[in-house]
């Protein structure tokens, strides 16, 4: 007997079923069929018969089960209703479902194979060409189309043996029909001739084909099948076809009994379509008042449609208690209960009654997911706060994309101390993907996905970054940060070597490769470029400490054994060699510690599922291992994850139609719910869909529907109202906008929107702290909300109050230039001790075909000192070709040419003076206050006329290496005595000219220097307001003859030029008001002082010249 129970809500249903299974079978040992759609509702199931079943009292009415804690709900066998199915059938046919032929798994694996003998077949020319094997020549960029074609396909076969099992059995009979007496269309006959080509490979008659004949048998003969003399499944809206005919023919001679949540009894109850309707597109339009029920219910509704010529009993088993749980306010009163009873009775909004407003349906518009997830958590803190015996396990959030949203909930609900209340809660995350809650399953799938790209360094330092990967090689957060600054100075861009390179077209050029680099990495152990110049194509990378060989050898073990697992997935393999090449990538690049060991078996058993099916021999590419992978580690809920008493986030489905007492649902949006899925061109029902086959949109309406009426206290629902960078706003999702103006009639307002809360873009916005009522709970957004309402202060500004002078000991030479070298700087870091920290460099990961102006000029400058010091022009070209600073191939030959023969310039000028003796002078100038500057001074060459510093620079020659030049020459001077003087040369700027700047000592040369030390006290006690080149261009235009006004416009000029002033960090923090604020901070001394005390005595003693 086929028996249809109905109620509209579920746990009436479960007490439904209860009372039937309080009835023991005659043989104890024999287990209960209990087929539920979902494993969260499996668990709540079992959780609700436990408080019924097994009592110490007896079996229970669900009024009586208050304060009952001892029951039991055991030997009951929850399968999905297909899974059921399938056992029934394969039962049936004298197979074990593991030793099906025609089990998912094994027609997956048949079915590639079955591709490529069809992908010759002239009737398969579109699936040839698909796969990209129609031409003479594959089509790189199709062939990797297999897996996930045999995927698809497999899916597809089988859908249409569950929704048309009679196409099936025409195609096995030679008709090429669509089960329904009509002609495939031509585009689609490919199919048939695949799906025949399958049978024939399988070599028996699929269970499509001889449905009717097994449920001929199944009717004809109840013994044999080892099934309980009743069967029950519990909350399905859609059955498919073979489902319904299988289940028809068990109720021949067993009970079987289906317990539908349904939304109305009245709608169940009216005058159904005529039963003889078969295409959707010949359903009359229906007959439901309600817009909500008209607009969500159409699956169930098809499928009341369908099973109504087969029940031989339909009861409904209205709510004993009315909808109102206990303790709830009164029955019919809040918004939401007047909601579902409109849905309940199907009524008109003409016919639902007004009445008062209240939170129990709220709707919530903001500004992205982010924003979702914070309005969310306050929401919850403030139902919590009023609800008092509320408990995290009344509660379900539900989400259509939890990968999403599951990083902003684990951040918004995470234990950070923050002061949120949220932050108490537990939260669980409830049906993941594997590689989500595995990481070493999910450094398998990254490696597999890694072997198809191009391997670059910042990929390579993530993979490096993965917890089991750093596990296994022991990096921590200093190890990973030591090796990317190696990875950078050895000039590693992408690629492991350069037969990896070559999948690229680029091969012959190593330079920039993960193997060239490491090369530099391992010679930089045991000498550096100085030392040993380079070996074969290698250059040594200097500055590798000793206590860093084990981190070489670490780093150079993990780049090896990665090399050896991407080779190994490279082209195309077998399955068995797939095998070997994955379960390698655990055992060589993973480890976990003791309690995650169940990682890395897990991961093992996923990768044995993944491949047992597989013929060994049968040859699969990296992407067809790639798709594989990816549907193995899909989302999939598990029992465990549901109902553990904490508050569970999990997608729309595993929860479906589960009573909680808060509902809440995030994502909503108006671009993701329903599902914004394209009809498959290749799926023959979405030609012209039948009754009751699969609708995805159909379906997400249903899993609102149900949820709505899951709901007993709260009914919240957050979207993205408005775009989180533009502000302007979005509409709601269709079936959001039916909730919405439902909500509005039963309020009684004509605008819907007024029922809507719509919310600021940031949580710390004033607006979420009203003196009255605040909607926030978050305590560093008040915070935020706060400072935004004081006075505005964009930024704290540097305190510039004078300090105690600095003690009066001796000065370094060395300081005194880099004081006067960016005064400001020098302030910060030789009296306050810090450097105002530059931005994080990205790891480069391209090879770049030209040389930046600062990529040129670091090649310059290093190659210039390197030449002046002796090195031949050849050595230096080989040298710098082994670095991997050059673009490839005659790209960087081109650019090396350039920057050598500014070089050679440079040293052309420069050799008159490297004739002469060089020496360096050990600096010691009594001051007039007792101390002495002190400190040692190299490149200053003898000549009869008296010493020269000379400094040759690759760079324009600026103002900087003029002052340089100046403050050495004073102190060389002054401890000398006798003439003197300072040469600095560089470039002029664009094309070939070069520069010669040559100062003359003064007669006193201890007077200019004394005053530099003077002002140097000064901006150690008190940060200078001297940027160092608007001050030297001030100085200038007055040394000039410019007067003060028109030197301050040069300076302020220069100060905002591209590359001025205006750009540099320090200067930024101190002197946060710009130029102007710089100008306006005279005490102790001015703008104009400073740079006048400085270029003054410089310029006077200073020609500029061109070198010959």
């Amino acid at each position: 007997m086929l028996t249809a129970h109905r109620a509209e809500r579920t746990d009436v249903l479960a007490s439904a079923l209860a009372d039937i299974l309080a009835e023991p079978l005659a043989d104890p040992f024999t287990p209960e069929i209990v087929a539920v759609p979902a494993k969260g509702v499996e668990r709540w199931l079992a959780q609700t018969l436990s408080a019924r079943l097994g009592t110490s009292a007896g079996p229970l009415s669900r009024a009586d089960t208050t304060g009952v804690a001892d029951g039991i709900a055991a030997n009951i066998d929850f399968a999905s209703p297909a899974e059921l199915t399938e056992r029934i059938l394969a039962a049936v046919r004298g197979h074990r479902r593991r030793d099906d032929p025609w089990s998912a798994a094994r027609v997956q694996w048949m079915m590639v194979d079955v591709l490529d003998a069809c992908s010759s077949d002239p009737a398969c020319a579109v699936l040839a060409r698909h796969l990209g094997v129609a031409g003479a020549r594959p089509d790189p960029h199709r062939v990797g189309r297999r897996w996930s074609t045999a995927t698809d396909l497999a899916r597809l076969f089988a859908s249409y043996a569950a929704a048309r099992p009679d196409m099936i059995a025409d195609w096995a009979a030679g008709d090429d029909t669509d089960g329904h007496g009509q002609a495939l269309p031509d585009d689609m006959r490919w199919q048939v001739v695949v799906w025949r080509a399958l049978r024939d490979r399988i070599g028996s008659p699929s269970p499509a084909e001889l449905l009717p004949a097994l449920c001929e048998r199944i009717a004809a003969a109840p013994d044999a099948l080892e099934l309980p003399p009743r069967l029950s499944l519990f909350g399905p809206t859609r059955l498919t076809t073979e489902q319904i005919r299988v289940l028809r023919a068990v109720a021949a001679h067993r009970d079987v009994h289906l317990f539908l949540p349904h939304p109305s009894d009245r709608l169940w109850s009216s005058p159904p379509e005529s039963a003889e309707v078969v295409r959707r597109r010949d359903l009359p339009r229906a007959g439901v008042s309600n817009p909500l029920l008209a607009g969500l219910s159409r699956e169930i509704r098809e499928t009341r449609l369908r099973l109504a010529p087969h029940l031989d009993r339909d009861l409904h088993h209205p709510d004993p208690d009315g909808p109102a749980r206990a303790g709830a306010p009164a029955p019919g009163t809040t918004v939401l209960a007047r909601l579902q009873r409109a849905i309940r009775d199907d009524s008109a909004p003409a016919d639902i009654v007004v009445g008062p407003t209240d939170d129990s349906v709220s709707v919530h518009a903001c500004h992205g997911p982010a924003r979702q997830v914070e309005v969310m958590r306050d929401v919850l803190a403030r139902i919590f706060c009023e609800t008092t015996d509320l408990e995290p396990r009344d509660v379900i959030v539900m989400c259509p994309d939890i990968e999403a949203y599951a990083p902003l909930i684990r951040a918004s609900f995470g234990r950070d101390g923050s002061g949120h209340p949220a932050h108490g809660l537990r939260v669980r995350l409830a049906d993941r993907s594997m590689a989500a809650t595995n990481t070493v399953l999910d450094a398998v799938v990254a490696v597999v996905a890694f072997a198809g790209g191009r391997a670059t360094s910042g990929e390579i330092l993530d993979l490096a970054a993965r917890e089991p990967v750093r596990t296994r090689f022991g990096f921590d957060d200093d190890d990973l940060e030591t090796i990317a600054e190696w990875m950078s100075e050895a000039g590693v861009r992408w690629g492991i070597d350069d037969a990896q390179r070559a999948a690229f077209g680029l091969r012959g050029y190593e330079q920039n490769t993960m193997s060239a680099g490491l090369d530099r990495i391992a010679l930089g152990v045991v000498a550096d470029e100085s030392s040993i110049g380079w070996i074969h194509r290698a250059l040594p990378l200097s500055g590798i400490d000793s206590a860093d060989i084990d981190l070489v050898g670490r780093f150079a073990e993990f780049v090896d054994r990665l090399d050896r697992c991407l080779t190994a997935m490279s082209g195309g393999h077998t399955v068995e060699e797939w095998g070997t090449a994955l379960l390698a990538v655990i055992d060589d690049l993973t480890d976990v510690r003791r309690a995650d060991t169940w990682q890395r078996a897990q991961a093992v058993d996923v990768v044995g599922a993944a491949l047992e099916h597989g013929d060994p021999a049968t040859v699969l590419r990296r992407t067809d291992v790639v798709a594989l992978l990816d549907d193995v580690v899909a989302a999939r809920p598990t029992r465990a994850n549901f109902r553990t008493g904490e508050l569970t986030v999990c997608t729309m489905v595993p929860m479906r139609a589960v009573p909680h007492r808060v509902v809440v649902l995030i994502g909503l949006d108006d671009d993701t719910y329903p599902r914004a899925t394209r009809d498959d061109g290749d799926d023959i029902t979405r030609r012209d869909p039948c009754v009751g086959e699969r609708d995805l949109r159909s379906e997400d309406r249903q899993l609102l529907l149900d949820t709505i009426m899951s709901a007993r206290d709260r009914l919240v629902i957050c979207y993205s109202g408005a775009d989180p960078v533009s502000g302007l706003r979005r509409p709601p999702s269709v079936p959001v906008s039916e909730i919405v103006d439902a909500v509005a009639a039963i309020v009684g307002t004509d605008d819907p929107t007024s029922v809507v809360h719509r919310h600021p873009l940031h949580a710390f916005d004033p607006a979420n702290f009203a003196e009255i009522d605040p909607f926030s709970f978050d305590v560093a957004a008040l915070a935020g909300a706060r400072a935004l309402t004081r006075t505005p202060n964009h930024r704290i500004a540097f305190d510039r109050r004078p300090l105690t002078p600095v003690p009066p000991d001796d000065i370094d030479i060395a300081d005194l230039v880099a004081f006067f070298d960016h005064p400001v700087r020098g302030f910060c870091r030789q009296r306050l001790g810090f450097v105002v920290p530059d931005t994080d460099d990205v790891p480069a990961d391209q090879l770049d075909a030209a040389l930046d102006p600062l990529d040129r000029w670091g090649i310059g400058d290093r190659l210039l000192r390197r030449r002046l010091s002796g090195e031949s022009i050849e050595a230096l070209r080989a040298t710098e070709l082994r670095r991997g600073t050059l673009p490839p191939f005659e790209l960087g030959q081109v650019a090396l040419a350039g920057v050598l023969d500014d070089v050679e310039r440079l040293a052309a000028a420069a050799q008159p003076m490297l004739d002469r003796p060089v020496e360096t002078v050990d600096v010691d100038v009594p001051l007039a206050d007792g101390r002495r500057l002190v400190g040692s001074i190299g490149g200053v060459h003898s000549a009869p006329s008296g010493a020269t510093v000379f400094r040759a620079h690759y760079s324009r020659l600026g103002s900087k290496h003029r002052l340089q030049n100046w403050i050495s020459l004073l102190a060389v001077a002054a401890t000398r005595g006798g003439a003197a003087e300072a040469v600095a040369i560089g470039r002029a700027g664009r094309g070939s000219r070069l520069a010669r700047s040559t100062l003359e000592a003064p007669p006193d040369p201890v007077a200019p220097l004394q005053a530099l030390v003077t002002l140097r006290d000064t901006g150690l006690t008190q940060p200078l307001p001297l940027p160092a080149s608007a001050a030297a261009v001030y100085a200038d235009r007055r040394y000039a003859g410019s007067d003060h006004a028109d030197g301050i416009e040069a300076a302020r000029k220069d100060f905002g030029d591209k590359y001025g002033d205006v750009h540099d960090r320090h200067l930024g923090l101190v002197f946060a008001g710009g130029f102007d604020e710089i100008l306006a901070a005279a005490e102790p001394v001015g703008f104009a002082m400073a740079a006048a005390t400085i270029w003054r005595p410089l310029l006077t003693a200073e020609r500029i010249d061109t070198p010959r």
